[in-house]
């Protein structure tokens, strides 16, 4: 028999409207440091980091791009999963003015190859295990790039570290490079030591990170995002789904980071909002539900077959998930039936809190609207981020059509994109901007 929801406790309304900061997306983090120096910033396999080593290793980091030759508005691909190397490379090429070019760690060499020349990388950054799939690639660019190889080993607690090197991940690392072409992230690290970097001066509409989505022609585009965009979407985050202050809070972060809702809600509106990231490269369902009980984090954002697979774990079926404080579904629809279904499972087991439902797309980071915590209507997907607005129009027309009638979803806010990587035609496809002044995204 279905489980009956308790009474949700209301803790305010959503402000319509937020402050954004015109600084970059390492300044807002700076700001956390400075105020939760000694909190984690996030742990990976049981080793914690918190804010103010954070911030130290952003900066080694930055001094070894800068020796390398990268410089402001220059492209980075970073090629690897939700790893410690991964945080700390987003946030230094942000530093230094550097583009991150986010790419699936398991796309295929002609992926690679194509998002590789597309955004004209000076480097990319990956995990040794992926190195020698990459290395043949560098001799097809139109330009040098330097491939650097993180290894998983040395982010590792002391005891586990230990046993790394028998590890099926490390065997896989094992790779022949004879030219010595490879660099190593230690090495590439140490080669930064006494560099002087310039100060940060980050602008509010300066890119910062590329993401993909297939588009109209089948073709993958690049999607610019600025410093607004993905700050604007991790306050946003944090006003509608947190109530305001997540501080301390535990997010279990498992969507990869070369998505949007990984990177936008897993990575960054944590560390905005001085939580800690539970850093996941690689889990299934089993692995998941002991992660759940195991560390007890306090926000699980998630896509809906995750969390349909997670009502069999046997490894839940006697859970306590009181926990919990917010469950975020996103990435594809969730149904009614489905979301009976979690609500059921999540009330059952002592959660206070049902799986509220997003939407948005990678044009605007990812989600731009939210199911309200207290109340939900029935297949709807919510109501807008503050300073978002909705419209329904005719097919390539601005004006909105009145209520009732079927049309385009079109939205506005801070979150719309700079517009898709060298491509002005498909830009000027999906940005309108009509009499109202306002950038309307048609994705």
């Amino acid at each position: 028999m279905a489980q009956t929801a308790p009474p949700l406790r209301f803790t305010g309304s959503v402000p319509a409207h937020l402050t954004y900061p015109q600084g970059s997306l390492t300044a807002l983090l700076l700001q956390t440091a400075r105020r939760v120096p000694r909190l984690p910033a996030y742990s990976f396999m049981g080793r914690a980091t918190t804010y103010k080593a954070l911030v130290r290793r952003v900066e080694r980091a930055a001094a070894a791009f800068w020796r390398l030759g990268v410089r402001p508005g220059d492209r980075v691909t970073l090629c690897l999963p939700n790893t410690p190397q991964g945080v700390d490379c987003f946030y230094t090429l942000n530093r230094i003015g550097a583009v991150a070019n986010m790419i699936h760690p398991l796309s295929a060499p002609e992926e690679i190859l194509f998002y590789l020349t597309l955004s004209r990388s000076k480097a990319i950054v990956t995990l040794d295990s992926f190195a020698e799939k990459i290395l043949p690639l560098l001799d097809r660019l139109p330009a040098p790039c330097t491939l650097i190889a993180a290894s998983l080993g040395p982010e590792l607690p002391a005891y586990k570290r230990l046993f790394y090197p028998l590890t099926k991940t490390a065997r896989a690392g094992r790779f022949a490079d004879p030219a010595g072409r490879v660099v190593r992230y230690r090495a590439f690290l140490a080669a930064g030591r006494g560099v002087l970097l310039p100060p940060e001066r980050g602008r509010a509409q300066d890119c910062a990170v590329i993401l993909y989505s297939g588009g109209t022609t089948g073709v993958s585009k690049g999607i610019c995002l600025s410093n607004l965009n993905v700050n604007a979407l991790a306050l946003q985050t944090i006003a509608a789904g947190a109530g305001g202050d997540i501080t301390g809070n535990r997010m279990l972060s498992v969507m990869p980071m070369f998505h949007g809702f990984g990177l936008g809600v897993g990575i960054h509106t944590p560390l905005v909002g001085g939580g800690c990231c539970l850093l996941v490269p690689r889990f299934n369902v089993h692995s998941y539900a002991r992660l759940l009980l195991r560390k007890k984090p306090h926000f699980i954002p998630g896509v809906p077959t995750l969390f349909a697979a997670l009502l069999g774990a046997k490894e839940l079926q006697k859970a306590d998930l009181s926990f919990l404080k917010g469950v975020f579904a996103g990435g594809d629809h969730l149904t009614p039936e489905l979301k009976r279904q979690i609500d059921s499972f999540l009330f059952a087991h002592g959660s206070s809190v049902p799986v509220r439902e997003g939407y948005g797309t990678t044009e605007c980071v990812t989600a731009s609207c939210l199911t309200p915590a207290d109340h939900a209507k029935e297949g709807s997907i919510g109501i807008p981020y503050p300073d978002t607005l909705y419209t329904v129009t005719r097919p390539n027309e601005t004006d909105p059509l009145p209520p009732g009638e079927v049309g385009e979803l079109c939205l506005t806010g801070p979150t719309v994109m700079l517009g898709y990587l060298d491509d002005p035609a498909e830009t000027e496809a999906a940005l309108r901007r009509p009499a109202d002044g306002r950038l309307w995204l048609n994705p």
